[in-house]
C-alpha cells in the first residue's frame, strides 16, 4: 500500500500507524459520484482489514451509495479525528458489492461489534436483522493509496 503526505509541511503516518488509526470507532466519510456527476458523501460505520488493506461498509441494496457504486465503482473516503492533535487517513479506491448472505452477515456483525461492542442490544439486533433479511449488502473498497496527516508529530505543537 502506498502512503502519501496529505499536506507537504505536516508529518504523515506510517502504514502501521494508519492501520492502527483505521481500527478506531470514528466514522468513515464515504464519497461516490451520482449519474449527474455530483458527489454523494455519507458518514458510515466501517471495518478495516489491515491484512488485506481493504475497507468494508454495510448498507442497503437500494441506497444511493450502493446505486452509485454499481454504476461508478471509483470511490473516495476519509477518516479524520477532529480532536487535537488532528490526524487522518483519506484515499481513493475501487469498490465492489457483495450480496452473499453469509459474507454480509459476517462482516456486518464485525462492524456492529466494533461500534456497539455487542450484538445483544436493540440497535445491534435491528441492524443484524436487516442483514439477514437480504436487504443489506457489503461494499468492499480496495484502496489505491492512503494520504495521511498527523499534527501530533509536529514538534512545535
Amino acid at each position: 500500500m502506498k502512503t502519501l503526505k496529505a499536506i507537504p509541511e505536516i508529518p504523515s503516518m506510517t502504514i502501521e500507524e494508519a492501520d492502527l488509526f483505521l481500527e478506531s470507532k470514528l466514522n468513515l466519510q464515504f464519497a461516490t459520484v451520482d449519474n449527474k456527476g455530483d458527489p454523494n458523501i455519507q458518514p458510515v460505520w466501517f471495518y478495516y482489514d489491515k491484512n488485506t488493506k481493504k475497507i468494508f461498509i454495510m448498507t442497503g441494496k437500494k441506497t444511493t451509495k450502493s446505486q452509485n457504486v454499481r454504476e461508478r465503482p471509483t470511490v473516495y473516503f476519509c477518516v479524520e479525528d477532529g480532536n487535537s492533535p488532528y490526524k487522518g487517513v483519506k484515499g481513493k479506491g475501487v469498490s465492489t458489492i457483495s450480496d452473499d448472505l453469509q459474507r454480509v452477515i459476517s462482516i456486518s456483525n464485525i462492524i456492529i461489534v466494533k461500534y456497539l461492542a455487542t450484538l445483544d442490544n436493540p440497535m445491534a439486533k435491528a441492524i443484524s436483522e436487516r442483514s439477514k433479511s437480504r436487504e443489506g449488502i457489503i461494499i468492499e473498497i480496495t484502496p489505491k493509496f492512503f494520504s495521511t496527516w498527523d499534527f501530533g508529530k509536529m514538534s512545535n505543537l
